[in-house]
C-alpha cells in the first residue's frame, strides 16, 4: 500500500518529466528544421525545374522520379513507387472566351478564362451563343426553360462573411463540379462559372468538374472575378452572345505512381502513420501552394527525424501522392493497398492548404482521440499550434478512414491567402515564403513524434 501511494505522489514528477523530455526534442527538431532545412530549396527545383505536373503528363512522370530521388537522399530505411492508373486530361492549347455582340451589335472583347479540369472541349470552331446570367441554382430552376441552347453564366462569388475561407470555397464550390449538368439538363450548350477565391485580380481559377454520365456533357470554363462581374451585368441588361474555344480532351488512362518513404518503427514495424501531400497538380502553374508545400513538408519531416538519430516505435510512412486534383486514384491506391496488406494505420495527416503559417491541426476522429490530441497543445503552441480542431482531414487519406476506420487530420495553416491562387497562374514558388514553410515542418514533425510516443 506504501509503494502505491508513493507512486500516485511521484506521478506528476514523472508526467512533468517526461513532458519536460517531450519539449527538449520537438526544439531539437525545430532547431534542425530552421537551420539546416531543405525544403524551400526542394520547392525551387520541383516548382521551377519541372512546373505544372497533372496526371498522366509527361511532367508528372518527372516529378515522381525527382520525388524518389530527392527522398533517397533523407537516409530513410526504404523509398518505393506504388504504381497505380491515372487519368490523362489535356487542356489541347489556349481557352479564349470573346464577346462577340451586345444587342446585336458586333463587338469584340476578349475575356481571361480557363477551361475547367475533365471538360470536354468545343473543337477548333468553338461555339457561340447568347449568355443566360445567373447568381445561383435556384434561379437555375425558375429559368429553366430560357436555358435551351444558350451559354450560362454562374456567377456565384464566395460568402466574404466566413472567416474560414475553406468555407466559401465549399460552398461555391459546387457551381464548378455540379454546374455544368445542371445547365445541361434543360439544354445549355455551355458554362461559364466565376472563379472560386476572392481575389482582387482578374485572374481565372480552374479546377476539376464532375459530369453527370446520364446528361450531355457540355464545354465549361472559368472566368476571373472581374471578367465574371462584368459579364453578369452586361448580359442582365442586354443580349450578349459569347464565343468560347477550349480543346479539352482525355487520352487513354497511363500509369502513375505514388512516391512512398519509410522509416522503420522499432517496436511496432506493422503500425502506421502516415504524412503527406500530393505530387500532382494543375497544367496552368507551378503547383507551389497546392500542393508543392505539402510535398516537400513531407519530405522534409523524414529527413529531419533521420538527422536528430529518432528511431520511431511505429513504422512512419511519407507519401507524395498520386492525382488528388482530378481523380484521387494515389490516395485510393494507397487505401486498397493497405487493406490488402492488412496493415494497421493509427493516424494519416496531409498537408495540402498551402505552406503558410501553421495555425493547427483538424481531425477526423473519435472525441477521445482528438481529447488527447489536445493534451499536445502546449507542447506545439510555441511553434504556431494554437488548435487542434474536428472534421479535418484531406482528399487523399480520406480513403484510408473510409477502408480502415483510420483516423485522419489534416494541417491547418492561416489561409485566408491561400484561395486568392488556388488553381490560378499566381500559385508559383515567388509567392511562398521560407520560414512558414519550415514552420509548418517542425508542427507536423513534433505532431507525428507525440502520436508515435504516446499513440492516439
Amino acid at each position: 500500500m506504501r509503494k502505491y501511494f508513493l507512486l500516485l505522489l511521484a506521478m506528476p514528477f514523472i508526467a512533468a518529466a517526461q513532458t519536460n523530455q517531450d519539449s527538449v526534442f520537438i526544439k531539437n527538431l525545430s532547431d534542425e528544421i530552421m537551420r539546416n532545412g531543405k525544403a524551400y530549396d526542394w520547392l525551387r527545383e520541383l516548382t521551377k525545374g519541372i512546373g505544372g505536373r497533372l496526371a498522366g503528363s509527361p511532367q508528372f512522370a518527372k516529378a515522381v522520379q525527382w520525388g524518389k530521388k530527392t527522398m533517397e537522399t533523407t537516409k530513410g530505411d526504404k523509398v518505393f513507387l506504388q504504381e497505380c492508373m491515372v487519368p490523362h486530361w489535356v487542356r489541347g492549347g489556349k481557352d479564349k472566351v470573346v464577346i462577340t455582340s451586345v444587342d446585336n451589335k458586333a463587338i469584340s472583347k476578349a475575356l481571361d478564362a480557363l477551361a475547367l479540369g475533365n471538360s470536354i472541349g468545343t473543337g477548333l470552331k468553338g461555339l457561340t451563343a447568347e449568355v443566360i446570367a445567373l447568381n445561383n441554382f435556384d434561379e437555375l430552376e425558375k429559368r429553366k426553360d430560357e436555358i435551351k441552347g444558350k451559354i450560362v453564366l454562374f456567377n456565384y462569388p464566395f460568402n466574404p462573411t466566413y472567416i474560414v475561407p475553406s468555407r466559401s470555397y465549399g460552398e461555391a464550390g459546387a457551381y464548378r463540379r455540379g454546374g455544368p449538368s445542371k445547365a445541361a439538363k434543360y439544354g445549355a450548350v455551355a458554362v461559364l462559372t466565376r472563379s472560386l477565391t476572392e481575389a482582387t485580380d482578374n485572374n481565372p481559377h480552374t479546377g476539376a468538374t464532375a459530369y453527370d454520365t446520364t446528361l450531355p456533357k457540355i464545354p465549361c470554363a472559368a472566368l476571373g472575378t472581374q471578367d465574371a462581374d462584368y459579364l453578369y451585368k452586361l448580359a442582365t441588361a442586354s443580349k450578349v452572345k459569347v464565343s468560347i474555344t477550349t480543346n479539352g480532351h482525355f487520352l487513354p488512362d497511363t500509369i502513375g505512381h505514388n512516391v512512398i518513404g519509410e522509416i522503420k518503427g522499432t517496436e511496432f514495424p506493422n503500425q502506421y502513420i502516415t504524412f503527406g501531400g500530393h505530387l500532382d497538380s494543375w497544367d496552368i502553374n507551378e503547383g507551389a501552394h497546392d500542393d508543392g508545400t505539402g510535398v516537400v513538408q513531407a519530405i522534409e519531416v523524414m529527413r529531419a527525424l533521420v538527422a536528430v538519430g529518432y528511431k520511431p516505435k511505429h513504422t512512419l510512412r511519407f507519401v507524395l501522392f498520386a492525382n488528388e486534383e482530378n481523380g484521387g486514384r494515389g490516395g485510393n491506391k494507397y487505401a486498397e493497398a493497405a487493406k490488402a496488406n492488412n496493415e494497421e494505420h493509427i493516424l494519416a495527416i496531409e498537408s495540402d492548404e498551402g505552406g503558410f503559417t501553421p495555425r493547427g491541426f483538424s481531425f477526423t476522429s473519435s472525441p477521445e482521440q482528438l481529447q488527447k490530441a489536445n493534451t499536445w497543445l502546449p507542447l506545439l503552441k510555441p511553434y504556431g499550434t494554437e488548435t487542434m480542431g474536428s472534421g479535418g482531414g484531406g482528399a487523399d487519406i480520406g480513403p484510408l478512414k473510409t477502408l480502415l476506420k483510420t483516423p485522419i487530420a489534416g494541417f491547418v495553416p492561416d489561409n485566408q491567402r491561400y484561395f486568392d491562387i488556388h488553381h490560378a497562374r499566381t500559385d508559383v514558388f515567388e509567392n511562398v515564403n521560407k520560414r512558414e514553410l519550415l514552420l509548418g515542418a517542425v508542427n507536423i514533425a513534433g505532431l507525428i513524434y507525440l502520436v508515435d510516443k504516446y499513440g492516439l
